[in-house]
This record gives structure tokens, sequence and C-alpha cells, in this order.
């Protein structure tokens, strides 16, 4: 309930600030607004008030939002008002330049959202990120596609696409957005190069968790019921430092064991109040133990910069150009087919799973921020039925000076929203899915 708070009361800020966007700048050139509606109001509202000219409300279906403005093919897909002769009021009545000003208006306010959010929390918090440097001390540790991609646990990132990214937690990002990564490996540098393929399976199988900081002093944290580390009388605590009489320093280490034992029975060294015991363990099919080890705590690589008024507008102001960068470049990634990343767009309700099940102000504003430069990107591309088409139109219409229309328009806008409904069907269906698989299906 508390992830479905925090997506509901991020995508209400979002919405109502966006669509607000767009009715501050109607209001600027005399444009009458009909409706200003949180959510989506398909068939029935939960709440509407006639204020003026504009009924405010709130939809039902949680899908975003809209202001409805006279004299303007919308998501509503209304045109009876189009058959009349337009009005001074109407949206279609206005200069070309102004209605691209009211079109641009939401996405504007969402990047403006952005970088007064980031500069208040910067002020309130601090800026703060997982330094890369401090991360790295070991090198890192990856998965099995990493692995297969050509990283080896240990190695270093030293750049991507020839830049140090001094961020970890935006390291990972570079690294699947990138193409030439250099690693530090045994005191020598290597190139990887990552292939679409590549690119595919990490994303597949691992994500953004493909690549983790190389643990070490393999601490175990918790014991799973019934599995073989309970059997075997391990316990929470102790420290693993060997197998079959080979001495494990770090965690990758122990998963080459177990990997090259599957089905086996091995000897476990380990230290328990500092005494070393061996204990006879079976590893699973999967090269599993059954138990959570204990992570290095990041917070001890954590860098926070307190920054003044000045300094902190003008890294939110860097952070929500780097934002939009990453933005255009996993777009590319999407499109890209050889990777499948289409697959892991997410729905609403894939983005609640994502947030913590706590309630964390820090977090919510940050996440706020983040989604509202997506928000701002995703609906400045050219499609028809968002803000980005109607742009592209009036911007046609100013450099040729030829106007679509209305009937063209209508055809027009009710294929973007065919297609739009439909990518939003696939996506919610698919988190859906994803969704009861975890919950009900074991």
């Amino acid at each position: 309930m508390i992830q479905v708070g925090q997506i509901l009361f991020i995508l209400s800020v979002l919405v109502i600030l966006h669509e607000f966007g767009h009715y501050i700048t109607a209001k600027m050139f005399k444009v009458k607004v009909e409706k200003f509606y949180l959510f989506m109001d398909a068939g029935f509202s939960l709440f509407k008030k006639k204020i003026g000219d504009t009924e405010w409300g709130i939809g039902w279906l949680p899908l975003g939002g809209y202001v409805k403005l006279a004299g303007m093919i919308d998501e509503s897909m209304d045109t009876e008002q189009l058959k009349q002769e337009p009005q001074p009021w109407e949206f279609r009545s206005k200069p070309a330049w102004q209605r691209l000003i009211i079109m641009l208006g939401g996405i504007i306010v969402n990047i403006l959202l952005a970088w007064f959010i980031y500069t208040t929390v910067y002020l309130t918090y601090g800026q703060k990120y997982i330094s890369s440097e401090i991360v790295q001390e070991n090198g890192l540790m990856f998965g099995e596609a990493g692995l297969n991609a050509g990283f080896r646990n240990g190695d270093k990132i030293i750049s991507v696409d020839g830049k140090f990214q001094e961020r970890f937690n935006r390291m990972t990002l570079d690294v699947l957005l990138g193409e030439n990564i250099i690693v530090e490996r045994n005191g020598k540098q290597e190139t990887i190069v990552l292939t679409d393929e590549a690119k595919k399976d990490i994303l597949g199988l691992e994500g953004k968790q493909f690549m983790n900081p190389r643990l070490t002093n393999v601490l175990i944290d918790s014991i799973l019921p019934g599995n073989n580390a309970e059997k075997a009388g391990l316990l929470s605590g102790d420290k693993i430092v060997g197998a079959n009489n080979t001495s494990i320093t770090y965690f990758d280490e122990l998963k080459t064991i177990l990997d090259n034992n599957k089905n086996q029975e091995i000897d476990l060294n380990i230290v328990r109040n500092n005494e070393p015991q061996t204990l006879k363990i079976n590893v699973t099919e999967d090269a599993k133990l059954g138990f959570f080890p204990k992570f290095n705590d990041l917070e001890n690589s954590q860098v926070v910069n307190n920054l003044s008024f000045t300094a902190a507008v003008k890294a939110a102001i860097d952070e929500s150009y780097q934002l939009i960068v990453y933005n255009v470049k996993q777009f590319k990634l999407i499109l890209s087919p050889k990777t499948e990343a289409y697959k892991q767009v997410k729905s609403p309700i894939g983005i609640a799973r994502m947030l913590p099940d706590t309630w964390n102000w820090e977090f919510i504003w940050n996440f706020t921020a983040l989604f509202s430069i997506g928000l701002a990107f995703m609906n400045i591309l050219p499609i028809p039925g968002l803000d980005g088409g109607h742009a592209l139109f009036t911007i046609a219409e100013m450099v040729t000076g030829k106007k679509l229309s209305e009937k063209t328009m209508g055809h027009v806008q009710t294929v973007g929203m065919i297609i739009l409904l439909t990518l939003m069907a696939l996506t919610f269906g698919k988190d859906i899915i994803e969704l009861i698989l975890d919950k009900f299906v074991k």
C-alpha cells in the first residue's frame, strides 16, 4: 500500500503540474479551458466541479490527465465543436506561435519542476552519490551475462566512451548505454565492446544488477529455512574463508567453486566466534547453498556535498540536463530491436514495484524529479497524441505556411491514440503478468 501511495502521489504531482503548464499558457493567450482533469474520466469522474468556464475533476483511471481546450482536437476526440465557425477564444483561432507555446507548456513545467526539486533537495539533504573510486577499490564482480560479455571479476572500469563516471549509481547505466568500455585488469588496460546481443543478455538476465562491488569478507547475513545451509549448521554471522581446501577472499571466488560443484558435497571452511570450523554442505543444482550474504555497507562509499544556493542551482541544472541525455540514449537503446530493451519498459504498476516499502521523502522527491524529466522527454516525442506530435505539426505549419485540415488532424490524432493505447495495454499487461507470477506462482 505504501508503494501504491507513493506512485499515486508522484503521478498526481507530475500530472497536475504538467497540465497546469498547458492551462496557464492557454490562459495567457485567452484560450478557453473547458476541462482540467487529474487522471482520465473515461465514462465517469470520481469528482468534478465547474468553476467559471472550467470543469475541474479527478478521473478514475490513473493514466495521466488532460486539459481540454476549446477548439482543439485532443485525447478527448471531441470534434463537435469544430463543426462551428472558429471563435476568438478557441485554440484553433490563435497564431501558430501561441499554439506552439501552449503545446510545450507542460514539457517546460516538467523540466522546471525537476530543476526546482533538485535545487531544494541539494540544499536540504546535500548532493549525494556513491563514489565509483571508493567502490572499485577491490574491483567489481559480474553476473553470468557480464562475464559472457567479456568482463572479469576484479575489473575496474576506467572509462565508458572516453569518460570516467564518478558516480557508481550512474556507472552501470553508462556501461549499458555505452559502447567502448576501458577496464583495468591485473594492472593492464583492456577494451570491452558491448554488442547489442550482449546488452540483450544483460538486460534480460540481470539488468542493472549485472555488476556490483566486489565483496570481501564473505559473511552470512541470514539463512533460508529448510535449505542446505540450515541443514549443514551454518549460522548468521559466520564468515566463509575457504572451500575444498581453496581459500576464499571474495564472494565471486565462492560462486566459482559452487558453479564447479553443482549437486555435490563440499567442505566449507568458516570462522565462527573467532574459531575455525569445517562443515560439510551440499550444493544445489543451481549452485546455491541457501543463505543471503551480508553486502558491504555502501554508506562508507557515499559522498555528500553540502552546496551553497548558487552551487545547488547549477548542480540541479546539470543534473536535469544529464537526465535528458540519459533519456535520449535509453530511447535509442529501446529502438534497437537486437537489444530487446523494449521488454524492460515499465508501466506505473512496474514502477510502483520498484519503489521502497517505506515512506522516504528524500527518495520520493528525487524520484519525482527523475520521473518529471522522463515525462518531459516522452511528451516531446513527435508522436500524434502527445504534445510533441501537436508541436511538430504546428512547427511544420509555421515553416510551410500551410495548416492541416481539421479532418486530417482528427484522423492523425485517432491513429496516434490507437498506437499509444496499444503500447500502454501491452506494457500494463506485461507488468500485471509479472506481478501475478511473482505473487502467486511458485
